[in-house]
Order: C-alpha cells, then structure tokens, then sequence
C-alpha cells in the first residue's frame, strides 16, 4: 500500500461542545466539518491544522449516550509539531489549557518537548520541529 495516506485518528469524547471548544480554542485547531446522525446518536466533529486533503485531522466521536470511556493502557498520544513548544505550552495554559509535562529536552535526546491533556484525558505531545 505504497499509496497510501493517514486520514485522521479517532476519539471518543464525552462533551462534544467541551471538546471542539479544547482543539479550537487551546490548540488553535479549526473545525472543519461536523456531522450529526439522529438514527444511530452519534456525532462527528473534524478538527485540524488544515484541509483534510492535506494531512491527517482528528475526529472527535460523541455518542449521545455516553458520557465518559474508560482509557485503557494501549493508546499513548497524539504528536503536535509547533515552532516553539515553550511559546506555545504558555499559549495552553493562558488559555485555560493543562499541560502536564512542562517543555523541556526529551530524556536522553535533545529534542525539546511538552505533554498537554484534554478534556477526555487524551495526552497530546507537543515536539519543537527545527
């Protein structure tokens, strides 16, 4: 599948509103789509950096009856590049953002570093691109 192309990366969230307001607000994402399907209760929100035809988004999955997911041990996080992690973790936390690993070199690297949470408990990496 030399072709091939990561689209987007799924999350289950509990508070649609809570969540869009997170990757908007906090992360600077964009809502680029939404999507509502009354037969089966649940609906799609896409959010990213850009155009989907562009490169991979996320999408937040809100089933109207659920409320809260149990993490598990399997999913790690979601990987951010930024220009300047220690601009942008200060950026976070203005705007009411938790980050829980301050910026700093990665451990036995050089590379500088941050981990931010979401509202569901999703931890998003923040790694300074050069």
């Amino acid at each position: 599948m030399a072709n091939g192309r990561i689209l987007h990366t799924m999350l289950r969230v509990g508070d649609l509103d809570r969540s869009i307001a997170f990757y908007t607000d906090v992360m600077g994402m964009d809502l680029l789509r939404k999507r509502e399907n009354e037969a089966y209760k649940y609906t799609l929100a896409f959010v990213g950096y850009g155009d989907e035809s562009q490169g991979a988004v996320i999408e937040l999955t809100y089933n109207w009856d659920t409320t809260e997911y149990d993490m598990g041990s399997a999913f790690g996080h979601i990987a951010i590049g930024v220009s300047d992690v220690y601009a942008t973790c200060d950026a976070i936390k203005a705007a009411g953002g938790n980050v829980t690993r301050e910026p700093g070199p990665v451990k036995g690297g050089s590379t500088h570093i941050a981990f931010v949470r979401d509202p569901d408990g999703y931890q998003i990496e923040l790694i300074q691109r050069d």
